[in-house]
């Protein structure tokens, strides 16, 4: 049931990009720390490189933890389920990096995306995956589910901070907000002058 690809192929690359939603796993080095998997998803905010590549938008959020692994050791697999239709699961494993605003590379890493106004308003920063294994599984425990539509609350929730605290309120917030992980891993740098960084200890 289970297959090995050589690369992502043109069907793979179709499965990927009909899917609403995907999923995360990262983990930190040693035999410590906290591995985490994070939900990622949007319209027009991931999509495949190459063959071996693949690259999705970072929305800001109170966790850093993904950044934090990528750029400790760059370990990461990202996984696809298909909720509706045919069963199916299929996994990216490779090394990522984080493409952050600071970096030359930022403003073309970003606008390889069809992104909205509303959405650049909440990006933090680009994850772009060189992907190294790429296989499926049959899926045929993963429950149907209907999919009815994205959500807004944190393009509205980053709105509500840029009206109440200026340009720079999102920055801010990735500054005070991401600078490291639960563990104590470096996050994201910082993007304005003058923010302390807070501890880390939740999620959005």
């Amino acid at each position: 049931m289970a297959k090995l690809f050589d690369a992502i192929d043109d069907k793979l690359r179709a499965f990927i990009e009909s899917q609403p939603m995907f999923f995360v796993g990262t983990a930190p080095s040693g035999d410590e720390g906290h591995v985490n998997v994070s939900p990622k998803g949007g319209s027009n905010l991931f999509r495949v490189t190459g063959p071996h590549g693949f690259a999705y938008v970072d929305l800001m959020g109170s966790g850093i933890e993904t950044i934090a692994h990528l750029r400790e050791n760059g370990r990461i697999a990202l996984m696809f389920c298909s909720f509706s239709g045919p069963p199916k699961i299929l996994r990216l494993h490779g090394t990522g990096v984080p493409v952050q605003q600071g970096d030359e590379r930022f403003a073309e890493a970003l606008a390889a995306f069809d992104i909205t106004a509303e959405q650049r308003r909440a990006v933090r920063s680009v994850v772009e995956v060189e992907v190294t294994r790429v296989s499926d599984s049959c899926g045929f425990v993963v429950p149907k589910m209907a999919y009815e539509g994205e959500r807004d609350q944190l393009y509205r929730y980053a709105d509500n901070r840029l009206r109440k605290e200026g340009p720079d309120a999102v920055r801010a917030y990735v500054t005070t907000r991401n600078a490291e992980s639960i563990d104590g891993l470096t996050g994201l740098d910082p993007l304005v002058d003058g923010a302390a960084p807070v501890s880390s200890g939740r999620k959005l």
